[in-house]
């Protein structure tokens, strides 16, 4: 079975069981991270723009290292060139002047938000399943990123400059608290499991 993460969340329950202390810890610090930021909304949409400018460089340029390692008369060579250029140029652009930058990643957010949303909504009745007790909070967790995804488009373009902040903070908040409820919950199915006993010897 897939053992994958979906939105912080295992897709295969039983990756959840095995690793449970582990998402337990992941789910309190995204707990900790989303109640800093919905504290501090400013300082966290800056930080947001910056930290995506980053990554858009560092793709950027492992792009631009990939693409000549394999050589011009690699099939795609120009394009993938014209990708790494792009994304390192937009990269750039975001952390010259991230406060400008964070109009365009407020509709980025909001259609992350919107896809996450959908993506937890499926799992939530994936889980519903083989964790019954746990699958109303991701249910719960998909639902607040569709309400947060509408609003975050709706409020444009005056909150901008706190509003992803604020979303980020909240999203993160409500995907730990799913993510250590599924963990907590997983070892409590686990404990009330039996194993049965080998038949008694003559």
């Amino acid at each position: 079975m897939a053992t994958g993460l979906a939105v912080g969340l295992p897709s295969d329950p039983e990756t959840l069981r095995k690793f449970r202390l582990w998402f337990k810890i992941y789910g309190v610090v995204l707990i900790l991270l989303g109640a800093g930021a919905i504290l501090l909304p400013g300082i966290a949409t800056l930080a947001t723009s910056i930290l995506i400018g980053w990554v858009l460089i560092a793709g950027g340029i492992f792009g631009l290292i990939s693409v000549f390692q394999a050589g011009s008369s690699s099939p795609g060579f120009w394009w993938n060139l014209l990708t790494a250029i792009l994304c390192t140029i937009a990269g750039g652009m975001l952390l010259w002047n991230p406060i400008a930058a964070v109009l365009t990643l407020t509709v980025v957010l909001a259609a992350y938000l919107l896809a996450t949303g959908v993506t937890k909504l499926m799992m939530a009745f994936h889980y519903k399943n083989v964790i019954p007790q746990a699958w109303l909070w991701v249910l719960f967790s998909a639902i607040v990123d569709i309400i947060l995804g509408v609003m975050i488009v709706a409020g444009l373009p005056g909150t901008a400059i706190w509003v992803i902040g604020l979303l980020v903070g909240i999203n993160l908040l409500f995907t730990g608290i799913a993510l250590l409820v599924s963990a907590f919950y997983c070892l409590s199915s686990d404990s009330g499991t039996t194993t049965p006993s080998a038949p008694a010897q003559a």
